[in-house]
């Protein structure tokens, strides 16, 4: 039987001294820790919280864009490493805002068209931050506010919770939107991840979390050797502003299709036009999967392995998608922890969401949301080597 987790808080002694918070748990070396990771320009005060199980795995959550910061996890030779990318400080996160390492995305992750929607008869408008798109809540989306954050543990878990209340009006969005994601860790080797949000007004959400992922390691070179398999037999095309055009299509006959264990390199640089549409140069992968999952947090939606390291990544997810992203914007250029550069396709993300540009198509699952309802979502990422 698990006993409940306590917390205890020592004392500050000066400035420049970690804020810790040990919490101990009965159930297997479960703990947590809670210190200081910096401060914004205005004194802001950014906390990080790491969770621990008894098996080496290790996850760090910071309140700046409730982001997951580091992710620890053993090889097939017990050996520990980092698996998403980041940075080591609260300036560089802010410096290099555009690559959304493992931030919580809202209020609309993905793209919408023009930066506009409309719900009941009225027009809204998000600020365009991806040439006339809107790109993931916009150029001061969730993953550039400050949460507040607290421990959040229950029996065999520990874990944290984040809160941000988004005005009426931020970013163009309608409503007061009150949100809460919560990182869970349990000895299984999954970190779980939880939101729920209510609304006063009529208005539209899709949150996600933008990790990126290399199984070797962050900055471990590419990942186009790693293996990826996605239980999705339709994918949602899109324009060449990468806009879905409202069809569901067919992975078959495409290098979409992830549906057998395919190694991410095969076809990343395939002569067709939505590779093309993802990256012109290189060609690279930027789209969302229709989960044949439907759901069912049950059922597995993906699995991603790394040959070399024996580390596989199973994802579970309550939503309809997600974006498959193979980081083909990064390259080199961008230094993470640890002074690592992170090299083009260094990495892929599962950003598990509802359809992109959904307000806007009607034939889409519906991302409204109204007052006096709940929007929740849960995304499981389970780790083990082979």
């Amino acid at each position: 039987m698990t006993l409940p987790i306590y917390l205890r808080t020592p004392l500050l002694s000066s400035l420049g001294t970690a804020l810790m918070i040990a919490s101990l748990s009965a159930h297997a070396g479960l703990s947590q820790d809670r210190s200081n990771f910096g401060a914004l320009p205005d004194g802001t005060t950014i906390e990080k919280f790491t969770l621990r199980n008894s098996h080496g795995m290790q996850a760090s959550v910071i309140t700046y864009g409730a982001t997951l910061q580091a992710l620890l996890v053993p090889d097939n030779k017990g050996q520990v490493a980092d698996v998403v990318l980041g940075f080591d400080s609260v300036k560089d996160y802010q410096a290099n805002g555009t690559v959304y390492f493992g931030a919580t995305i809202g209020r609309f992750g993905n793209r919408l068209a023009e930066g506009r929607f409309s719900l009941d008869g009225k027009t809204f408008q998000v600020p365009q931050n991806d040439k006339s798109n809107a790109l993931h809540g916009g150029p001061q989306g969730f993953d550039k506010r400050v949460w507040r954050a607290e421990p959040s543990n229950s029996e065999g878990r520990v874990g944290v919770k984040l809160s941000y209340t988004s005005a009426d009006g931020e970013m163009g969005f309608p409503g007061t939107l009150r949100t809460e994601v919560t990182y869970s860790l349990g000895e299984d080797n999954d970190l779980r991840i939880d939101y729920h949000a209510v609304t006063d007004k009529p208005t539209v959400l899709n949150l996600t979390n933008h990790s990126y992922f290399n199984l070797a390691g962050a900055g471990h070179g590419d990942v186009l050797k790693q293996v990826a398999t996605l239980h999705a037999a339709h994918y949602t095309p899109v324009t060449e502003k990468l806009i879905p055009t409202g069809e569901l299509a067919p992975v078959a006959g495409t290098p979409m299709d992830f549906r057998q264990p395919t190694a991410i390199g095969k076809h990343i640089a395939a002569d067709h036009p939505q590779l093309k549409f993802a990256e012109p140069k290189h060609g690279g992968f930027d789209f969302n999967w229709v989960l044949d999952s439907k759901g069912k947090l049950d059922a597995l939606a993906a699995e991603v392995r790394d040959p070399a390291s024996g580390r596989v990544l199973k994802l579970y997810t309550s939503e309809p998608g997600v974006q498959f992203y193979t980081s083909n914007f990064l390259d080199g250029s961008v230094h993470g922890k640890g002074g690592k550069a992170y090299a083009h396709w260094g990495a892929f993300t599962l950003e598990t969401q509802h359809y992109p540009d959904a307000p806007n198509q009607p034939s889409f699952p519906s991302t409204r949301l109204d007052p006096g309802k709940a929007y929740t979502q849960t995304t499981v990422l389970k780790f083990s080597a082979q």
